[in-house]
């Protein structure tokens, strides 16, 4: 795969639709030429404790962010016509399905590829798991920011890079 869109979403809460943050990665015949990152105000627009342990993001942080929708108008045009690949693209499918829904946005049926899926094929036995700082360290890239958006979206094009 060559032309495709890396994305990943954290979340403010347990709520797939509390979608706090997007990382978008945009590869086109196998270079990234494009990225977009944005904090988004969540839906609810609450934060657990676990969910900001995992990322670092506050309230404080969004209470002056877009919500999805317009930051959504933003991330359209990058990756129109182009699959979306994800780490672990059950959660990421979920929450973008999840936030169009609750903005009653009609979903376009995104194609989706999974680089967690990919991994497990292409390596059955070597990894002690296949989280994507373990996966993108055994396809040489040094992931430096984990559960910030845009860098788990980087990691997440260069695996595909790699495996798919």
């Amino acid at each position: 795969m060559r032309d495709f869109a890396a994305i990943d979403f954290e979340t403010a809460n347990n709520e797939r639709t509390s979608v706090c943050s997007v990382g978008v990665v945009i590869v086109r015949d196998g270079e990234l030429v494009d990225s977009f990152y944005s904090l988004i105000q969540p839906e609810p627009n609450y934060y657990n404790y676990w969910c900001t342990q995992v990322h670092g993001i506050t309230r404080h942080d969004t209470e002056s962010a877009p919500v999805f929708p317009e930051v959504w108008k933003q991330i359209e045009p990058l990756i129109d016509g182009l699959p979306l690949v994800a780490h672990n693209k059950a959660f990421d499918e979920s929450c973008l399905k999840a936030v169009f829904r609750c903005y009653q946005m009609d979903y376009p049926d995104y194609e989706f590829h999974c680089t967690y899926q990919a991994a497990r094929k292409a390596f059955p036995k070597g990894l002690p798991n296949y989280q994507l700082h373990t996966v993108a360290a055994r396809c040489g890239y040094q992931l430096k920011n984990h559960h910030h958006a845009l860098a788990d979206a980087e990691a997440c094009a260069w695996i595909t890079l790699k495996l798919l």
